[in-house]
């Protein structure tokens, strides 16, 4: 009985060092996860619609005259791929 007494006053021990890199980790963890969904779709292919998007722009510089014909549709299918609007619907 006598054993059961002294470990119980000799303090948490050394283990209670993990508790900060646990919580370290879960930290670290969240917000991981949240770069990788959440906070990624604000910068995602909803940004390539707005006013000044790269497809906006391009845009621009068609009817402005800057670019041909050719060098829009070309540079417009790069866009595409990289924001996934699809030109099926004919609008650009």
């Amino acid at each position: 009985m006598d054993t059961f007494t002294t470990l119980a006053y000799d303090g948490p021990g050394p283990w209670i060092l993990f508790l900060p890199l646990i919580w370290a980790a879960v930290v670290v963890g969240v917000v991981t996860v949240l770069r990788r969904t959440v906070w990624r779709g604000r910068r995602g292919p909803a940004a390539g619609y707005g006013e000044r998007s790269p497809i906006a722009i391009l845009g621009r510089r068609f009817a402005a005259g800057e670019i041909d014909e050719d060098e829009y549709w070309r540079r417009l299918s790069v866009l595409d791929e990289q924001f996934g609007r699809s030109l099926k619907d004919g609008t650009a």
